[in-house]
């Protein structure tokens, strides 16, 4: 796979996260966050489990089987990802759907802060202004808006810190074992069964509310889980972090496109305004270095050439 291909391949991604917001805000009408969490991680789990069993098998022939580091950093991805998506669950039983994928793509500028934190990469110095756009682009989608809602937004603003850092490190781990479906699937099981304890926990499960919430579980199990997130994976490998970041942003647009065809939201002038500012920041995050790294290596060839 080339890099335009992969680059086509996440816009995909992007367009199914942006629709699948429509289901998770669905679902909760029968379930519990946890629970709805959990089912459509398992679910998730046994439609790429064929596939990670396969490639299992092949790495086995290559006498490269994963050692036990690859299996922590695989269920150090799920546990990123159950924090992500389930904080976000969360967030949506009391937020809009727009709210949600807007607020969610807080993550884009938060990758290189996390990066510079974690990893000690030095960030663009455009990181530091959107950051500051995001925040406030946040507060005036959010600040003018009932308690509820607010409660709704801080969760899915908590959630984007985990998908920041899912999002850091799962391109890393699926090309160091080199078998992207079993990294997937192995993450799709951590996140779901403690997804599935937690709700056991805190949550009241009856089979009567997973009927009720089953068309938006399996939708979000089998085209959002086993589709998106297994495509993220694969994608990832090959595309460029920067290119990935914007790309898989895309998902606010889709969200709210969705969430206006589908659910009715509307946004007034502040909500506008703050939806634009947000996806200004994520765009300039992304293609300020690329632009400066394009015209460096321009002089660069004029100075060789000269």
């Amino acid at each position: 796979m080339n890099r335009s291909q992969a680059n086509l391949l996440l816009l995909a991604v992007a367009v199914i996260w942006g629709s699948a917001f429509i289901a998770q805000a669905e679902g909760m009408a029968g379930v519990g966050p946890l629970t709805f969490t959990g089912i459509r991680f398992l679910l998730g789990t046994a439609i790429v489990l064929p596939l990670a069993w396969r490639e299992w098998q092949l790495l086995a022939a290559r006498g490269a089987r994963p050692v036990p580091a690859d299996a922590l950093g695989i269920s150090a991805l799920g546990l990123l990802l159950m924090l992500g998506a389930a904080l976000q669950q969360i967030g949506i039983a009391s937020t809009t759907v727009t709210n949600a994928g807007f607020l969610t793509a807080l993550y884009v500028p938060l990758v290189p802060l996390l990066a510079w934190l974690i990893l000690r990469t030095r960030p663009h110095w455009s990181v530091w202004p959107t950051s500051l756009g995001c925040l406030g682009g946040t507060w005036l989608l959010s600040g003018a808006e009932a308690l509820d809602p607010l409660v709704g937004d801080a969760w899915v603003i908590a959630s984007s810190v985990f998908w920041a850092l899912h999002l850091l490190f799962v391109g890393r781990i699926a090309d160091r074992i080199a078998a992207p479906f079993l990294v997937a699937c192995g993450q799709f099981l951590v996140c779901g069964l403690i997804s599935l304890l937690c709700a056991g926990l805190s949550e009241v499960i009856t089979l009567a509310g997973i009927r009720q919430a089953l068309l938006p579980i399996v939708y979000a199990g089998v085209v959002s889980v086993a589709i998106g997130f297994t495509a993220q994976v694969v994608g990832q490998r090959y595309a460029q972090p920067a290119d990935a970041a914007i790309i898989l942003s895309a998902e606010t647009v889709f969200a709210a496109l969705f969430g206006f065809l589908l659910m009715g939201d509307r946004l007034d002038a502040s909500g506008l305004a703050g939806c634009a500012l947000i996806l200004v920041c994520i765009v300039v995050v992304q293609v300020a270095p690329m632009t400066l790294a394009a015209h460096q290596a321009r002089a660069n060839g004029r100075a060789r050439g000269g």
